[in-house]
């Protein structure tokens, strides 16, 4: 198999996109949906594990078993490409593809987040981040996006405008965020204790929807405690991505503060179970598909 590589866009980490336009399309990849979100959690799955580029033939044939149309995959690719995820090469009769540098590392850090997700912050000292940011109600889209990013930094919001947190070492990217929105000017960060008042466990309630993200871990369970599909692509890439979003949405808070028994804990054992389970064979096959081009 000729590996594709070299031409101008090999020397950018960004492939053929500017730098700009790929932190761009970077800040909202974590949380995308539909084909794209799915391309994510292929490339996530197969290319960067394997360090090696693939056909464009292999990602027809795997999406093909997720039910996803030849049309709709090759314009993911193009989309991926022009935003700096992938870079290109024409090899005879097949194009090949591989990670940018920059969105390898992208999906380096991924994979360590949801590898490394436990469901439950380990050594928690008591304390809270305490952040004040009341935004105009004309400024919707930057409203919109400091909710989503915050909520995946772990904060939950008990009253409006304020926002806690239990991960007290997030403040550079609590600040960085707000910055990048142009809200850091009208917000105030604090690192707090809890002296008095109400109980905790009606704080978490009140900030975060526990109830919602009970029903999230249960229908993962329920879904995957036994094979969805003979396919082993189709098995490890479904489970992969429905676990993905998962620990966007869980704030992972202290043991102390979660229902006991917290059923995060049973769905974090599963996915690792059936994650070392079911990947050998998904990139067995993943390459054989990739060699039929060579």
């Amino acid at each position: 198999m000729a590996e594709p590589g070299g031409g101008s866009a090999a020397s950018s980490p960004y492939g053929s996109a500017s730098r700009e336009r790929f932190v761009l399309s970077r800040r909202y990849a974590a949380g995308t949906g539909g084909v794209r979100g799915l391309l994510i959690t292929v490339l996530g799955d197969y290319l960067r594990p394997t360090r090696r580029p693939a056909p464009t033939s292999a990602f027809i044939d795997a999406f093909g078993r997720l039910g996803v149309a030849e049309p709709a995959c090759r314009q993911a690719l193009v989309r991926a490409s022009a935003d700096g995820w992938l870079i290109s090469r024409r090899d005879g009769r097949y194009t090949w593809w591989r990670l940018s540098p920059a969105f390898e590392h992208f999906l380096d850090i991924g994979a360590g987040r949801i590898l490394g997700f436990t469901g439950a912050q380990p050594g928690w000292d008591r304390r809270w981040l305490l952040l004040l940011a009341r935004l105009p109600e004309r400024d919707r889209a930057v409203r919109h996006l400091l909710h989503t990013r915050l909520g995946w930094l772990g904060f939950g919001r008990p009253a409006p405008g304020a926002w806690v947190s239990t991960h007290t070492g997030r403040v550079k990217e609590v600040e960085f965020l707000l910055r990048e929105v142009g809200a850091y000017e009208r917000a105030q960060l604090f690192l707090s204790e809890h002296l008095g008042g109400g109980d905790l466990p009606s704080l978490v309630r009140q900030a975060w929807d526990l109830d919602e993200l009970e029903r999230a871990y249960q229908e993962f369970i329920d879904e995957f405690t036994s094979p969805p599909s003979d396919d082993p692509i189709v098995r490890f890439t479904r489970l992969v991505h429905a676990w993905r979003r998962l620990p966007l949405i869980d704030p992972v808070l202290p043991a102390e503060l979660l229902p006991d028994p917290w059923i995060g804990e049973p769905a974090v054992r599963l996915f690792h179970d059936q994650h070392t389970r079911w990947e050998p064979a998904a990139i067995r096959e993943w390459e054989r598909i990739s060699q039929e081009a060579s």
